[in-house]
């Protein structure tokens, strides 16, 4: 990541951020949140040893992005996570006492590895690290940086953030980047030990002159790259085994967080010859930089970041900022894009189970008394006929005044449909971020939607036949902004409804900031 966010003016200092934080109303309860500070990017997503180790971008020192450390958390069921020592610290001099910024975890030969981004002024360079055998202590290499310059005679707009893996018997690496005046790329090197690279070139770069100010707009930087193959063969490079490749990425340009994007295509060689571009969360910057891991059960496993929608003084007041997302497992849909689900694991906080009689939904708006919260599980399953409107109220103050409305909706004419999160009214704070946010949702012949809906305080997780939209809510009664209601215009078919109050993931009161 990153736009670099200074601290603000009359910041609170360190003290008081881990007490501070559990007090907030919106902070949330069961997505992961660092004890306090700053957090951001997921960094070296692993499953080892039956460990699943989530690092990530971590100030420990304000809710601000500033001289970056990596936090490191563990889980072995990927909902309950425990604080581990922090991994990176910026060192005193050398080439990351600016920030040690966004990187991976590879296991070289038994010990694990990270490769990460040290910031040193304006430079951003590749460094390295070797682990202990429990991932708990970390040492820099001395080598650092072990790619000492970007590469020679191009006009890079940044060069940072790393996705590598080996093959056959080399390691290989992207390096997110953009070329002035021409886009967004990644460009691939090559190593035989992970401290020598040789330059191949870009993998692919993208138009940075195309669709600017649309939602697909792929940028003048491309963030956190990040490789893999769904399908057959997902480890392998084998190209005749099938699947399909996708290279995701988070579109930035001149400090600004955009959106998450990826391309399906073939990696093959030294190129990836892309097939089509694919919006990766609706929810625009809300779920950004994402990382990706196969775990021990071969499955996808994706995680981004939930930036905050409020002030830097606000965040700074709460004494934290920034979420993490749920997990989510990433699989190839019908039509040749990712389906994301969350984890299976994430039931075991279910409680309080709830279910709505079906029926024809024959109102425009009906509460649903019987549920309410702001920890929230809902899943529904409603068919739309051709023209027809499904929403579902959540965080609703009893007169009204603070609701966030998701809508699912089918055209008149064909299978298509749209999923629309409105936020216009979900707080009467108007420093918050209340823009709404949509997405194209694919539907069948009979007009079915799969929705499951994740209320979890401030952050909101939806997820619509495989498509995602992540945003961030925040009203200002959040004791009574806790109504649930349901309503459709046109012929609308409730088949489901099932509604649970989530647990908290995490113990109340303050983690220590230095684990």
């Amino acid at each position: 990541m990153t736009h670099d966010l200074t601290l603000p003016s009359g910041s609170h200092t360190a003290e008081g951020l881990a007490e501070r934080a559990p007090r907030d109303p919106h902070r949330p309860r069961f997505h992961f949140t660092s004890p306090g500070g700053w957090l951001n990017d997921p960094n070296g997503l692993s499953h080892w040893n039956g460990v699943y180790h989530l690092f990530y971008q971590y100030n420990p020192l304000a809710a601000a992005h500033h001289r970056i450390h990596w936090g490191h958390a563990t889980s072995t069921d990927l909902v309950h996570w425990t604080d581990e020592p922090v991994a990176l610290l910026p060192g005193t001099t050398g080439p990351d006492r600016d920030g040690c910024w966004s990187g991976v975890l590879v296991d070289d030969n038994g010990v694990p590895t990270l490769v990460y981004s040290g910031r040193h002024g304006e430079r951003e360079l590749p460094c390295v690290a070797r682990g202990s055998a429990d991932l708990r202590y970390w040492t820099k290499d001395p080598a650092n940086p072990v790619i000492t310059a970007p590469p020679e005679g191009i006009d890079i707009t940044a060069f940072r953030d790393h996705c590598v893996w080996r093959e056959g018997g080399v390691w290989r690496q992207l390096v997110g980047s953009g070329i002035r005046g021409v886009g967004g790329t990644a460009f691939l090197y090559e190593s035989d030990d992970l401290r020598s690279w040789r330059y191949v070139g870009p993998l692919l770069t993208g138009d940075a002159s195309r669709d600017r100010g649309e939602l697909d707009w792929t940028g003048t930087m491309w963030e956190c790259v990040d490789l893999f193959r769904l399908g057959e063969d997902e480890e392998g490079g084998n190209e005749e085994a099938g699947g399909t490749d996708a290279l995701v990425f988070s579109a930035w340009d001149e400090g600004t967080t955009h959106h998450p994007l990826y391309w399906t295509g073939r990696y093959q060689g030294d190129t990836f010859t892309p097939t089509a571009l694919h919006r990766l969360d609706y929810g625009e910057r809300y779920f950004y930089a994402p990382q990706s891991t196969l775990d021990e059960h071969g499955r996808r496993i994706m995680f981004g970041w939930l930036q905050e929608g409020r002030t830097d003084e606000a965040n700074a007041r709460a004494g934290w900022c920034g979420v993490m997302s749920l997990p989510r497992v990433v699989t190839l849909a019908a039509d040749g894009g990712l389906h994301q689900a969350p984890v299976r694991e994430l039931t075991g906080l279910r409680r309080e189970h709830v279910e709505v009689a079906p029926g024809r939904l024959v109102a425009p708006y009906t509460q649903l008394p019987a549920v309410r919260g702001d920890q929230l599980d809902i899943e529904t399953t409603l068919r739309l006929a051709p023209g027809a409107t499904a929403r579902l109220v959540l965080r609703e103050t009893p007169d009204g005044a603070e609701r966030t409305v998701v809508e699912v909706s089918r055209a008149p004419d064909g299978p298509s449909g749209t999923l629309r999160l409105r936020r216009e009214a979900s707080s009467l704070d108007p420093t918050v971020d209340t823009e709404p946010r949509y997405g194209e949702l694919p539907l069948d012949p009979d007009g079915r939607v799969d929705l499951r809906v994740l209320v979890d305080h401030s952050a909101l997780e939806i997820f619509a036949n495989g498509r995602a939209l992540t945003a961030r809510v925040y009203p200002t009664r959040p004791d009574e902004a806790v109504g649930v209601g349901i309503g459709a215009d046109g012929d609308v078919a409730l088949e489901r409804f099932d509604a649970w109050q989530m647990a908290s993931a995490f113990t109340d009161g303050p983690r220590p900031l230095w684990p």
